[in-house]
């Protein structure tokens, strides 16, 4: 697992998501996902939502995923 096919997967599990992922050993990642879907969620949902996209590969290909989930609106940009 690379970093780019991860931002992929997030990215078409979440319409409309800005991602970045990082990750040089290929099964540790940090990814920012950035979606008006999580307005209202709570953290835990909102990380749930990600993980969705990832199905299996979780615990698999991917050992560790750490996250940070944001609004829009939350990026103060």
């Amino acid at each position: 697992m690379d970093a780019g096919i991860l931002r992929e997967l997030i990215e078409t599990g979440l319409p409309g998501a800005q991602v970045r992922v990082q990750g040089e050993d290929g099964v540790h990642f940090e990814a920012t996902v950035v979606s008006e879907a999580f307005r209202g969620k709570l953290p835990l949902a909102r990380h749930r939502m990600v993980y969705a996209t990832l199905g299996e590969r979780m615990g698999g290909e991917i050992h560790a995923l750490q996250l940070k989930t944001l609004t829009p609106e939350e990026t103060g940009t």
